[in-house]
């Protein structure tokens, strides 16, 4: 519904001068998720640990994750063509683990989850964003088209085991500090338990990644059918 009416409101072809923005924001996320990927690739060639991790790209990913919630907007303000709510489904996820869970626990950030997670999510974002800007100047290499809509076959499903691990070990930490917790009695008559919600988050994984894993397959099938059809 929220799709159906921005469509009405707003132009579905960004100007000239969204398409400049676009094309600089993809580009400094491109670069961004591969300064990510090389900071790690250094940590652990020098035999850095996953107790040092953390501090070593912490604000790197804190300043490029983070980003990623304008794609929100992009969408919301058509942009990109991709729907609102699959964006926001997608981005959300990610930040949440950032700024909910790896910003707010150790057991997290000492997690072998995080290495999962940021070699999933650089190598994505390294091909996705890449393939974005190059399609703003029709210059996709046939091999960038396939990588897009073929890396997350593995990357998704690493990703998202590097997520809930990472989740998993916050839990004794928030249950231990009681993190973000609001306990009865009080003035509000209000009762939260961080630890509890984030169980009941890390079992919405199960319904909600095949859905968006099928999202991706059928546009896996879409883009790769168009390039078959366009070779013969």
């Amino acid at each position: 519904m929220i799709d159906k009416v921005i469509k009405k409101i707003i132009p579905s072809e960004p100007s000239a001068l969204g398409k400049l923005y676009l094309l600089s924001y993809n580009i400094i996320q491109t670069i961004g998720w591969f300064y990510l990927l090389w900071e790690s690739a250094v940590h652990f060639l020098n035999r850095g640990t996953l107790a040092t991790y953390w501090g070593e790209v912490k604000w790197t990913i804190i300043i490029f994750q983070n980003a990623a919630i304008l794609e929100v907007v992009h969408a919301a303000l058509r942009l990109v063509p991709s729907g609102v709510m699959v964006v926001l489904m997608q981005v959300y996820s990610r930040v949440f683990l950032v700024c909910g869970v790896l910003l707010t626990t150790q057991g997290a950030t000492a997690s072998p989850g995080l290495p999962l997670c940021v070699l999933a999510w650089s190598i994505t974002e390294i091909v996705r964003y890449g393939y974005y800007a190059l399609n703003l100047i029709n210059s996709v290499p046939q091999s960038l088209l396939f990588l897009r809509y073929s890396t997350f076959l593995v990357l998704y499903p690493l990703g998202i085991t590097g997520e809930l691990l990472c989740m998993y070990h916050a839990l004794d930490e928030i249950a231990s500090h009681k993190l973000f917790t609001v306990l009865m009695p009080n003035k509000w008559n209000f009762i939260f338990n961080y630890y509890y919600f984030l169980i009941f988050y890390m079992l919405l994984y199960i319904p909600l990644f095949p859905v968006l894993f099928g999202h991706m397959l059928k546009q896996r099938n879409k883009m790769l059918s168009k390039d078959v059809k366009k070779k013969i």
